[in-house]
């Protein structure tokens, strides 16, 4: 039996520790607040803050973990090379967890690796965000270097836009990095993740892609498979070996790229379960985080094989003010009268404007919008 130490214990946390809880393994699920989603499901949890780089050491000493798997951006990653050194296998590995928790710094390697990617430059500070922007020329997105789900992302069309920028950057970035990217805005045809799996002596293995929508930076749909050309999707995934296998190590990978007519554009990178990939549990033999379980444990993956066209609608708390509230989540025996609908509500204690709570899941599009319009988010205090 492994013990894996899951650093983070959102809901792409939980559902993986649900799959490897179906393989034998001991989870130990740590983020800086109690009762977080993954913890609901782990053997046992530990609280503090992963950015106390002390801590952190203090916790994998004492728990002794045989894989360590990171969850989120918000964690001292330089420290897991240390870890890494006393011969403690950090998922994929150090070196991927530490640059791609740094948008920069994965942005950089890709264009070392002569990737290509949206023009960018970087501010420390809003005159300097001033100046990029005016180089990068309007309208561009501005975000910070350290964030998640498109926290802190926002569109500049002139030069009024730029204070807003900065403040949503800096004040919805993860981390301690006052620093920000200012990115070319591509005229993309569709934006897709494509999941991508390193194997222990075995071939990289690739789902479908999956195709998503966002709205201010932040997904709130998916859906799988995304029709491209083969030759787009023969390009997309020689991208994703080369800069996968330059990273290191072993597991699941969400690559994104922006797709144009006969072009891929590199976007991002997460070393772990995409939320995107959130489908594949409706859609997929073995879903991300079987996928990502497999990888890591050393396991066989068979054929990938999309069972059946699926989508994923996110379901938010909107139109609240209170910063933090308990809540209670009505609708859901309505939406499950149709067909075809899953849902997954991820037990997040605490609600807020934006957070996401939950998704649905279905073989349609309309049959996901029409299950996510039956279900209501309200504070518990309402009642």
């Amino acid at each position: 039996m492994k013990k894996i130490l899951l650093l983070g214990s959102g809901e792409l946390g939980k559902e993986f520790v649900i799959s490897a809880k179906r393989l034998g393994c001991e989870v130990i699920a740590c983020d800086k607040y109690s009762n977080a989603p993954a913890m609901q499901v782990s053997d046992n949890s530990v609280i503090f803050d992963m950015l106390d780089g002390k801590k952190l050491s203090n916790v994998i000493n004492e728990i002794k973990p045989d894989l360590i798997v990171p969850e989120i951006e918000a964690i001292r990653t330089e420290e897991l090379y240390n870890i890494e050194n006393k011969g403690i296998t950090v998922v994929p590995s150090a070196r991927a967890v530490n640059l791609t928790m740094n948008r920069d710094a994965i942005r950089d390697r890709a264009n070392e690796l002569n990737i290509r990617t949206a023009k960018y430059k970087y501010a420390h500070n809003s005159n300097e965000l001033e100046s990029g922007v005016k180089a990068i020329g309007f309208p561009c997105i501005v975000k910070p270097v350290m964030s998640s789900s498109g926290k802190g992302q926002t569109l500049v069309k002139d030069i009024k836009n730029i204070p807003l920028a900065w403040e949503n950057a800096t004040k919805n970035m993860r981390g301690d990095r006052i620093k920000v990217i200012i990115e070319e805005f591509i005229d993309f045809e569709c934006e897709i993740t494509l999941l991508t799996i390193r194997q222990k002596n075995l071939k990289t293995v690739f789902c479908p892609p999956i195709a998503h929508k966002q709205e201010n930076g932040d997904y709130i749909e998916s859906w799988q498979p995304e029709s491209i050309s083969q030759m787009l999707l023969e390009k997309a995934q020689d991208i994703a070996e080369i800069i996968t296998k330059d990273l290191g190590g072993h597991g699941l990978f969400g690559v994104e790229f922006f797709i144009q007519k006969e072009e891929v554009i590199f976007s991002e990178l997460s070393p772990r379960p995409h939320d995107t990939g959130m489908v594949t549990m409706f859609t997929q033999n073995l879903s991300e985080f079987d996928l990502h379980a497999r990888a890591i444990l050393g396991y066989p993956i068979p054929e990938v094989v999309v069972l059946r066209k699926g989508y994923s609608t996110v379901i938010k708390a909107d139109g609240f003010k209170n910063k933090g509230f308990d809540y209670k989540i009505k609708g859901i025996e309505k939406a499950l009268e149709l067909n075809n609908v899953d849902i997954r509500i991820f037990g997040k204690p605490k609600a807020w404007n934006g957070r996401r709570l939950g998704v649905v899941l279905s073989d349609s599009r309309e049959s996901c919008k029409k299950a996510r319009n039956f279900i209501t988010i309200h504070q518990k205090s309402s009642f």
